[in-house]
């Protein structure tokens, strides 16, 4: 029997999440239909957490165990010949018995995208959270240090959160502004973008940090409440959960590969 690790890309937009849900149509089924297409083998993947409806993956990873006798070099271009073209296998590994996609995973990035221009990107719109309305860049940067380290992040995960502890460790958290001067319209904002990276994430609690940070942007709260948000350890504290379709797994860390 044979360990192994892939890691994929995704557009989530037409799907119910990565995670297998009773309606269907998911990342994880579509992916273990086109190992069943290849190998015969009905298995369940493991991956290293599950993304919402809508959310997209730049480098989600997942393994699963098999007795196929495939070379590992020919598994990305094999399932990619059986998947949707909105799902691709970028790399395959072959990696030791014990390597647990979700519990050897050491730290995550996710990364938020903001269209802060006055007009929405008609091709990149479904991977864009779009906010025309002017936005004070420099006060939410400044934000972002109160989230840095070890923290309870109550204030910042979902309601229906179930997790016995939400103290987490962000190790970095940055907003990167991306300005086209290229661009006819001379008054455009640009694309902002969240890169935050921690060693676990509360249901949607990035998103929510965007919410949060959103209002610091637009000058309702000044990036000193980011701090009073967070010691407040109270959901209704913080800014709304932002859209989905903004969010995407950036990537995933490991020691063994």
């Amino acid at each position: 029997m044979r360990n192994l690790c892939m890691v994929v890309s995704y557009d989530g937009t037409k799907y119910f999440g990565f995670q297998t849900q009773p309606d269907g149509n998911t990342i994880q089924d579509r992916i273990e239909e086109s190992i069943f297409r290849l190998t015969g083998e009905k298995l369940k993947i493991t991956a290293s957490g599950r993304t919402d409806a809508g959310v997209h993956a730049r480098g989600q990873v997942f393994n699963f165990y098999t007795e196929s006798v495939i070379p590992i070099e020919r598994w990305c271009l094999a399932l990619n010949n059986r998947l949707p073209d909105d799902i691709v296998i970028l790399r395959a590994t072959e990696v030791s018995e014990a390597f647990h996609s979700r519990r050897t995973a050491k730290k995550k990035t996710y990364c938020y995208t903001i269209n802060a221009n006055r007009y929405p990107d008609v091709f990149h719109q479904h991977l864009q959270f779009h906010h025309p309305t002017r936005l004070n860049v420099e006060e939410m940067q400044d934000s972002l240090k109160h989230l840095v380290g070890e923290h309870d992040f109550t204030s910042f995960a979902s309601r229906k959160s179930t997790k016995e502890s939400h103290v987490r460790t962000i190790y970095e958290a940055r907003l990167v502004h991306e300005v086209d001067h290229t661009s006819y319209l001379s008054d455009q904002l640009g694309i902002l973008k969240l890169y935050v990276t921690g060693n676990g994430f509360l249901h949607n609690m990035v998103r929510i940090i965007v919410g949060t940070l959103l209002k610091v942007g637009e000058g309702k709260w000044s990036s000193h409440d980011m701090l009073r948000i967070l010691e407040g350890k109270d959901r209704s504290l913080a800014g709304p959960t932002a859209v989905a379709q903004g969010l995407m797994l950036w990537e995933v860390f490991y020691e063994e590969i």
